[in-house]
């Protein structure tokens, strides 16, 4: 563990709080891939591409985080079953008004953004600056996604 420079105490509570965020982006992954299937009206062609860029993006994330874990020396949880108490964002249902998936993608944003938050004073205060830097970067990307989200949300 010498090449991570971060005392092994240190690092149970970063991976606690990484699993955690790897539970919440499994749902809002699989969130996302119901609405790409169901969205339909005027604005079809808008969000069903939008949503497939935003699982797709989630997809990635969900490795990288795993891939951290993993470089932190602790197994990622890979059970649904798992991730289904672990994580604060619920499995929603995708057969609703295209606005409303809209307000629920905001809602589970708001709900990772919490978690990262966490994630980086967990790593803080271990000194794991390899997280902190990960997790820094989604959190300016997922900020700018709910913001165009929210402007496409006004009247």
């Amino acid at each position: 563990m010498s090449y991570l420079d971060i005392k092994s105490k240190d690092i149970q509570p970063i991976v606690e709080e990484l699993n955690t965020l790897l539970a919440d982006y499994n749902l809002y992954y699989q969130n996302l891939r119901g609405y790409h299937w169901n969205v339909s009206g005027k604005n079809f062609f808008d969000l069903h591409i939008k949503f497939e860029e935003l699982y797709t993006d989630a997809r990635i994330k969900i490795d990288e985080i795993a891939e951290r874990i993993l470089t932190l020396r602790h197994n990622p949880t890979s059970e649904f079953s798992k991730y289904f108490e672990m994580s604060s964002i619920k499995e929603t249902s995708s057969l609703i008004a295209d606005t409303d998936m809209v307000d629920h993608i905001l809602n589970q944003h708001e709900i990772l953004l919490k978690q990262m938050n966490k994630v980086i004073k967990k790593a803080e205060a271990g000194g794991d600056e390899g997280t902190i830097d990960m997790i820094g970067g989604y959190i300016g990307e997922i900020e700018k996604v709910s913001w165009m989200l929210d402007a496409w949300s006004k009247e």
